[in-house]
């Protein structure tokens, strides 16, 4: 019987198998995909992640990969509204590490125990001195045990721990429309904050930038003409989009992150885009903070700590929920009086003591986690 069994291998996932591993622990990974999935739309690890992944080794190579976003921009009508100075936080990293999600996986797989590809979980059994999980794969059904589980599989994992409703879901109505391209722009984040719409545009390795522009509430004819239009129209510049896409959001956060022997962490307890990237730091830092939890319940036999684990994630993931509802809403579409309105008091907030406390917010120095 393995000590802990990691259902979902995205980033999450395998953070967790990979500081368990460090910590000696003796994990099992199983994820029904069968190969590494190309899209993202999470390219951020903040500086609290990014200090517990120093465990498994994984923050160097990260950092190697990555491009540092130490400023960032809010501006409005071609003017800056204000700058979002990551580099004056107090903290071990103070910016933004920005990469693909595909190569924080890599990096990661490294880290982890291997994978088993092409495995769904459908069900968990806690008797109460481990869990049995039944197992579909390319061989057939299955049932392994394992002392723990942690399910980080993402939304589509909640039915192997919740009832179904138990996790309310709120749609927003909102599209955007994302692509990655080569654009100029250096190391600078930008939030460009105009009347038809948001439009932002994040560094990425190699010369090239993550856009995002807000859609409407209805989906684009055609993702690639439209971004290029909103790019030339919000931000004044010409780019070559071969192709985007477009995604919808939405926001939810569980009532509870434990039943029993079975645990729950990342997009499978909580969505919150979107938010520069939180969602997945908010999975990582359920997962990073839990670990040393696990390694210590299987050896002493008691959950010490657990609980007020599950308690401070859970208010974390409400915080980061919040400010994904704010960032929505200032990301819409509003007439001239409105706008003009809300560009003013942006420039007030910003610029004055506010802009410090939106800064540590947007880089989750008020996460639970960042704070021990």
């Amino acid at each position: 019987m393995r000590e802990v069994l990691v259902v979902g291998a995205g980033p999450v996932g395998l953070a967790l198998a990979a500081d368990l591993r460090a910590r000696g622990v003796d994990v099992d990974i199983v994820e029904k995909r069968t190969a590494i999935g190309g899209g993202t739309r999470a390219i951020g690890i903040h500086s609290p992640a990014l200090a517990l992944l120093e465990a498994s080794g994984a923050t160097d190579e990260l950092l190697s990969r990555a491009v540092r976003i130490e400023r960032g921009e809010a501006r409005a009508d071609g003017k800056v509204l204000a700058q979002i100075r990551f580099d004056r936080l107090r903290a071990r990293h103070p910016y933004v590490a920005a990469l693909p999600q595909a190569d924080t996986a890599e990096i990661l797989i490294r880290l982890a125990p291997p994978v088993r590809r092409g495995v769904v979980v459908t069900s968990l059994t806690d008797d109460g001195t481990a869990v049995r999980a039944r197992t579909i794969g390319e061989d057939g059904e299955h049932e392994t045990s394992a002392r723990l589980v942690v399910v980080a599989s993402g939304w589509a994992g909640r039915d192997l721990v919740y009832r179904p409703g138990a996790v309310r879901a709120h749609e927003y109505p909102d599209r955007y429309a994302m692509a990655d391209v080569v654009a100029p722009g250096g190391p600078v984040a930008r939030v460009h904050l105009e009347r038809a719409g948001v439009l932002e545009s994040f560094p990425l390795p190699n010369g090239r930038r993550r856009l995002v522009a807000w859609a409407g509430i209805e989906q684009a004819p055609d993702a690639t003409s439209f971004l290029r239009r909103a790019v030339v129209e919000r931000a004044g510049l010409e780019v070559d989009i071969p192709e985007a896409t477009t995604f919808r959001v939405r926001r939810a956060v569980a009532p509870a992150l434990r039943r029993g022997r079975v645990i729950v962490v990342g997009d499978a307890a909580h969505e919150v885009s979107p938010i520069g990237g939180q969602g997945m730091n908010l999975g990582l830092l359920d997962a990073l903070t839990l670990s040393p939890l696990l390694s210590r319940w299987l050896r002493t036999e008691e959950p010490e700590g657990v609980w007020r684990w599950e308690r401070d994630r859970l208010a974390s993931a409400r915080h980061a929920a919040r400010l994904a509802t704010l960032n929505t809403f200032l990301g819409r579409a509003l007439g001239p009086a409105a706008h003009a309105a809300k560009t003013a008091t942006l420039r007030a907030v910003l610029r004055g003591p506010g802009g410090a406390a939106f800064t540590r917010a947007y880089a989750m120095q008020g996460d639970r986690a960042a704070r021990s």
